[in-house]
């Protein structure tokens, strides 16, 4: 048996707008809040993985009535705030194909600020200097344990959950040089949500399927265990270089199908609305806005 899961979230307050934290409902339609529940305080997500308490609240939001709906609230990208998102490019070997590259020898990798991200229903943002903004349905994993050098064996000990990431591309600025950085780091062009999952040990995520549509049209589909470096690995080389910390964020690669390789290429357009579905966790939609 699992240890259940719970999808968690963050958003905005629909009667004063601060910020706050809670879990779904098994039924997707409501929140309650992780604060309320619990009794205290409680700054956000990232605290709450930091200080440990996931199964406090797990306890704690049982029999609890609902605090809002999520149809009244601004979600906001599961962790707003994480102290590290690091991306993995070149993963998939659909997308290694179509971008005509050699396999790796190592994970490639490039950072996101946190300051680029938006939440579920949120708009992203073609920029004024580019027309060239592209999709990238990716699968994220949310560290949930201080991890300094963990072994691919101990990997798993240290997920906090999983959520559904959009790593939207300004390809001409990605391409400007050999470093991605630029391109990946415009504005409202971080896409993350609806929410967390937390992880189950019954979970087979390499089962689970990501897709990738615009405007209903499947653009991207690829079982996770089609990763070239699966999620322990990832961990354990990044955690090699640098330590993790409790709500830093793994976005693990795109599939092939991104519009850049489409003859022609096709890139996003104002009004285009853009799903990332993931077995097991859900869709995160975003709408294309101009600048």
């Amino acid at each position: 048996m699992g240890r259940g899961r719970m999808r968690l979230v963050s958003y905005r307050k629909p009667d004063d707008g601060a910020t706050s934290c809670g879990v779904v409902t098994d039924d997707g339609r409501s929140i309650v809040d992780a604060a309320e529940a619990l009794g205290t305080p409680l700054a956000g997500l990232r605290e709450l993985l930091t200080t440990g308490r996931i199964a406090e609240l797990a306890g704690a939001v049982t029999g609890q009535a609902p605090t809002c709906a999520v149809a009244d609230v601004q979600l906001l990208p599961p962790i707003p705030d994480p102290r590290k998102i690091l991306c993995v490019g070149l993963n998939y070997r659909t997308h290694l194909v179509e971008t005509g590259r050699p396999e790796p020898q190592y994970p490639t990798l490039f950072s996101r600020y946190a300051d680029t991200q938006i939440g579920h229903r949120a708009c992203v943002r073609i920029p004024a200097e580019s027309t060239s903004l592209d999709y990238e349905g990716e699968l994220a994993v949310v560290i949930g344990a201080p991890a300094h050098r963990v072994s691919v064996a101990d990997a798993a000990a240290v997920v906090a959950g999983y959520s559904v990431y959009n790593d939207f591309s300004v390809r001409d600025w990605q391409r400007h040089t050999s470093q991605f950085l630029p391109g990946k780091n415009f504005p409202a062009t971080g896409a993350f949500g609806p929410w967390l999952v937390t992880v189950d040990d019954a979970d087979r995520i390499g089962d689970w399927v990501l897709t990738t549509r615009v405007n209903g049209e499947v653009r991207q589909t690829a079982p996770i265990d089609d990763l070239l470096f699966d999620i322990p690995h990832l961990i354990a080389y990044i955690s090699t270089f640098t330590a993790l910390a409790p709500g830093d964020v793994i976005v693990t690669g795109t599939p092939g199908g991104v519009g850049l390789f489409r003859d022609p290429p096709e890139f996003l357009r104002p009004d285009d609305v853009v799903e990332v579905d993931i077995t097991g966790i859900g869709t995160l939609t975003n709408v294309v806005a101009g600048t």
